[in-house]
Parts: structure tokens; sequence; C-alpha cells
């Protein structure tokens, strides 16, 4: 958007002036004149009419004198601002207005004739050449005796037709004004309202389409606009940490990949330069053993993630016995424990607690529990495992006397390779990957996994399970 919305919107509304003054001086102000021209005739028609049937009746049979018509045409014509005039069909002047009665005098209307209002009843001229400006002429007709004995002309300044004419015009012209007034400020609460937020929108997403994920702006507004604008802040946010996650990801990988090929790489190198002597090849060939056992475990960890986070994920769900479960990742723990040791204590939720979900996904996230339990416990400690069971849900609890986790670490323990400073020094064989596949798999089974932990006394980890309608047969 190179500024052409705005320049399209105040095109718009200069084009919206000059038409609407266009229509206001052609258009408008012929309807306007065509208008008062009527009206006026109309006016003027009835006063002649009224004058046909009362004065100029009576005066064509003898009931008035001329002298009395003369008087009231005069102040009628003074009322109307017109001139009033009785004409016979010849066109002789029976009483005008303008002058004073003389019965000597014959006075014709030169070419007169009551078809010059064609099909209408008024006309617009000099009225046969009597004024030197136009007149508005209505004529209307004194019948009597089943015949036309005359007619009352009455002759209306035409300037007075175009001057009210041009004030109603003057009037529309201002209403115009107030129209465009008032579109001028609608277009400035635009700009604010729409236009400014819509550039810092735009502004942003160049920013973010060139790659500046950390482009800060604001959109002080609660509306839709304001919406877009907090919207899209968010996502770049999301962006932004998704790809410091990445990189922090691919920094990782690297670290933990490089040093276990490192010492492999010099052990080895060490072998063939005779570094180490061939009575010590023994030795450090299963140090080489384990750091080639690091790194499958690394590369085994990270493939489950991988699987794990791939959308449409197949879990092979069955109904099995949690407890049953328990007791075998329990057992496969016995020398370990005995070396550390460490007692494993169960407390199980009945003989029989069956769930709904992936057997073999659940052992693996036990097991990496249990082992995170005992790497972490104190010599001559317990580790518990508790299986209950809650309305719909099975909830499992593995829970250690340990180090414990320290509170500002709890949150980021989920991340991949992610290894707080206290269990830097307990967990040397560790990826750092074992609880970041622990969520995934519970979040796979649509469940949660939540920590309870306290640095120094030790941390318990909760997941829940849905559970199976198996056990109500069981009960």
């Amino acid at each position: 958007m190179k500024k052409t919305l705005y320049l399209k919107f105040i095109l718009a509304y200069i084009l919206f002036a000059i038409f609407g003054f266009i229509v206001v001086a052609t258009f408008v102000s012929g309807m306007t004149l065509d208008h008062c021209k009527k009206k006026e005739a109309d006016d003027l028609y009835r006063e002649a009419t009224l004058i046909a049937n009362t004065y100029a009746t009576e005066l064509y049979n003898s009931e008035v004198s001329l002298e009395s018509v003369h008087n009231q045409l005069k102040a009628v014509g003074t009322y109307l601002n017109s001139d009033v005039m009785i004409l016979n069909p010849s066109g002789r002047v029976v009483c005008d207005s303008r002058t004073e009665p003389d019965p000597s005098k014959e006075i014709y209307v030169e070419g007169f004739s009551p078809s010059v209002t064609g099909s209408s009843y008024y006309t617009i001229g000099n009225f046969f050449g009597q004024y030197e400006s136009q007149r508005l002429s209505v004529l209307a007709p004194i019948a009597g005796g089943y015949r036309i004995k005359g007619y009352v002309c009455i002759n209306y300044p035409y300037a007075s037709i175009q001057a009210e004419a041009t004030s109603l015009l003057n009037i529309s012209y201002l209403e115009l004004i107030v129209l465009f007034v008032l579109s001028l400020i609608i277009l400035i609460f635009f700009t604010q309202i729409v236009y400014i937020p819509l550039r810092r929108i735009t502004t942003a997403t160049e920013q973010y389409a060139a790659g500046n994920m950390h482009y800060q702006f604001g959109v002080e507004s609660s509306d839709e606009m304001g919406y877009l604008a907090s919207t899209l802040s968010y996502m770049a946010a999301e962006i932004a940490r998704q790809e410091d996650d990445q990189k922090k990801f691919v920094a990782n990988v690297s670290h933990d990949f490089r040093s276990p090929l490192t010492s492999i790489k010099g052990f080895l190198e060490a072998m063939i330069d005779g570094t180490i002597p061939p009575e010590m090849h023994e030795k450090y060939l299963n140090i080489v053993l384990n750091e080639t056992t690091r790194l499958t475990k690394l590369t085994n960890g990270l493939l489950t993630l991988n699987n794990l986070n791939t959308s449409g994920m197949l879990l092979h769900k069955t109904e099995f016995d949690i407890n049953q479960t328990v007791r075998q990742v329990s057992a496969s723990f016995e020398q370990t424990c005995r070396k550390r040791r460490v007692a494993i204590e169960l407390v199980l939720g009945g003989e029989e607690l069956y769930v709904n979900a992936d057997a073999d996904r659940i052992q693996q996230v036990l097991y990496n529990l249990v082992d995170n339990a005992i790497k972490f416990s104190h010599n001559d400690s317990v580790v518990r495992i508790e299986t209950t069971e809650k309305r719909s849900k099975v909830f499992v609890s593995v829970k250690d006397s340990g180090i414990g986790i320290p509170k500002q670490d709890q949150n980021q323990i989920w991340e991949r390779f992610y290894k707080t400073d206290l269990s830097r020094g307990k967990d040397k064989s560790g990826t750092g990957l074992g609880l970041s596949i622990v969520r995934e798999i519970i979040r796979a089974h649509g469940e949660n996994i939540n920590l309870i932990s306290t640095e120094g006394i030790g941390s318990e980890f909760i997941f829940s399970l849905p559970r199976s309608e198996k056990n109500d047969e069981l009960e």
C-alpha cells in the first residue's frame, strides 16, 4: 500500500465535491427555477380565476362600475406585485391596473391571442410587446352565456421568480457545503481510526516479511483494527520465540553431539598413534562404546520427539491395567535401586486399575519419570509411585525425595535439552529429552501432566489418563 488507498479517498472526496456543485448548478438549478415558476403560475392563475368569476363578470353584467373594478385590480396588482388586465377576445383593454380607465380611448394589445399559452395556462415573454423585460403571464377566461366574453391577464415580473429561485438555490449550496464539511470530518475520523492504524499494521507486516520479528508497534483501539494489530503482534512474537527456540535447539543438538564425538575421536586417535598402550585399549574402547550408546540414546530421543510432534500420530489405545505396568517398570529398576540404595514404594488403587491408553507409550512415560526420580534422589531415600481413581480419570504420581527443581526452572524443564544447574552434576549421561518426550506422549492422549517441586525436598510428577469402563465390571 504505497499511500494509494488514502489518495484514492482524497480523490473520491474531491470528485464528490466537484460533481456535487455541478449537479446543484445544473440539474438542481433548473428544477428549482421550474418549481418556482410553476408555483407562482398556480398562485396567479387562482387569483385570475377568482377575478374572472367576480369583478370581471360583474363588470360585463353591468353590476359594478369600471372605476370600482379598476380600484380592485389596482389593489390586487399591488398585493401581487403584478399588472392585472381585463381584455376582450379581440385584444382591447377593458381595464388595466396600471392606468386610469378612459372610455373615450380604445387601447389594444396588438396581436393578442389567447392561444399563446398553448396547452398550459401561462406563458413567459413580453406579452405581445407590452413590456421590455420578460413576464410570467397567466390568462383566465371570463365566461357567460356559454361563451367567452373576455380574459383576465396577470403579468408577473419574471426577474422576481429568478430571484426567488436563486435564493432557494443558495440554500442548496449552503446545504452542500455543510455536507462537504461533515464529509471532511468523516474523512478525518477515517484517517485517525482506520488509515493510520492500517499504515502501522502494513509497516509491521513489511518488517516481519523482512525477517524482523522483534519489531514492536501498537494500535490503541478496542475494535477489529486493534484486535488485528494485537493478533499480528502476538503472531510475530510467537514466530520470534519459535525461531529463538529453533536456534537454541540447534545449538543444544550440536553441543550434545559434539561432546561424545570429540571424545570418541580423541580416544581412537590416541590408540592409533600409540599414545594409549595396547593393554589399555579395552578400557578406552568401553568408554568409546558408552559414548556411542549415549549418541544412540540421543538420536532415538530426537526421533521419538519428531514422531510425537507429527500431526496425525496414531496411538494404539487399549484397555490395560496401569497397576501392572507400574509393577513391571518398578521391577526393571531393581539393580539400579540396589546400587543407589533407593527404595520404590507402590501405593496402588486396588489390585487392578484399567485405563484406556497406549500401553507402550505410557510405559515409556513411567520409565522416564522413575529413572529421573531415582537419578536425582539421595541415597537411602524412597521413590513413591501412586495410582488413584477420581471420577472418569486415573491419576499416576511419581514422587521422590531428592534435590528438587528450583522455582525459576520449573516452566523450562519441558524444553528439549534443558537441564537445571542442580541436575547437571548428577545427570552425566542424560540427554535432556526425557521430560519433553513425557509431555508430548501425555498431550497426544489429550491429558495433562503437572509438577510439584520444592528445592532440596523433592519433586512429584502427576499425570492423568482416561479411566476404562472395565473397572465397573470388576466391581
